[in-house]
């Protein structure tokens, strides 16, 4: 006779259970990396080279979302081409004079462009303007923190290192950990505990750019934890704006990710948020170090 006992159910079930490895996992990572490496290698090349690359996926960014919001099969190539020249000539204007504001009234004279000639072609005049700023003001915010001398490139650094290490934490624990969901009529895919994992990643290496550097580690930690929670911000915002218009991607550009707006919906709050702080109420973000 047998002195075993049966494996309940339930215990089989947890001792079968394997973690989900997709396609993302490679993908993701990979592509990751390599525009990681243009984008620092944009931030250390100066301000003009910086304001060339956050233009060119500006421009990329515009073109997705007049697409993503259009109501019917209509080509939005005019209002991406207003769009994208408005932020053109906002970026060179801010590059130029980054402590003026003639960058931020190109943008506001390209929003009402581009509601009106929106309005006229009965488009959503609101959303189609609206573009101009989601995607312009992030990227005039990048440029002006980048400007800041001596430390503009090392701020621009942290703030890369917020955002692709909440992106990286969030994506690993939420797929070890699972559990509820953070907000599933939105995204289906984003638990809390992955919410959790990306402030954790981000802190910690924002904690270590910064002790590296010679500055103070804790305060690093709860800047890069606050951004963290921005960036996710912004990530549900761009989640919303899909669900909204019925699209489960910005686009097709970037393997594993989807289009470039899907790429850079964190990045656009993050930036912002980083913006306001250095720029407006003059935290240093470097919190005491030397770059």
């Amino acid at each position: 006779m047998s002195l075993s006992r049966p494996v309940p159910s339930n215990v089989r079930h947890i001792a079968r259970r394997e973690v989900k490895v997709s396609r993302d996992w490679i993908m993701r990572p990979l592509f990751g990396l390599l525009l990681a490496g243009i984008a620092v290698e944009a931030d250390y090349g100066g301000t003009q080279y910086f304001a060339l690359f956050v233009g060119l996926g500006a421009l990329l960014a515009v073109r997705e979302w007049h697409r993503m919001v259009a109501t019917g099969t209509r080509s939005m190539r005019i209002e991406s081409v207003l769009a994208g020249l408005s932020i053109a000539l906002a970026l060179a204007a801010v590059t130029l004079k980054p402590h003026l504001w003639y960058g931020w009234g190109i943008l506001g004279a390209g929003v009402v462009l581009v509601a009106a000639l929106a309005a006229l072609r009965g488009e959503m005049p609101l959303w189609q303007g609206a573009g101009v700023l989601y995607i312009g003001g992030p990227a005039l915010a990048l440029v002006a923190s980048r400007a800041i001398p001596p430390e503009g490139a090392a701020i621009v650094i942290g703030l890369f290192l917020v955002v692709w290490m909440t992106d990286t934490g969030a994506l690993v624990a939420g797929n070890l950990l699972k559990g509820p969901k953070l907000a599933p009529v939105l995204s289906p895919n984003k638990t809390w505990s992955g919410t959790a994992g990306g402030i954790l990643a981000a802190a910690v290496a924002e904690a270590i750019f910064v002790g590296l550097l010679g500055g103070s580690a804790w305060r690093a930690a709860l800047y890069g934890a606050g951004l963290s929670v921005v960036a996710q911000l912004g990530d549900l915002f761009e989640s919303f704006v899909k669900r909204r218009f019925h699209k489960k991607d910005s686009g097709t550009m970037i393997p594993g990710h989807g289009g470039v707006l899907d790429r850079i919906d964190s990045m656009l709050a993050a930036s912002v948020g980083v913006a306001v702080l250095v720029l407006v109420l003059h935290v240093d973000a470097l919190f005491g170090a030397s770059p």
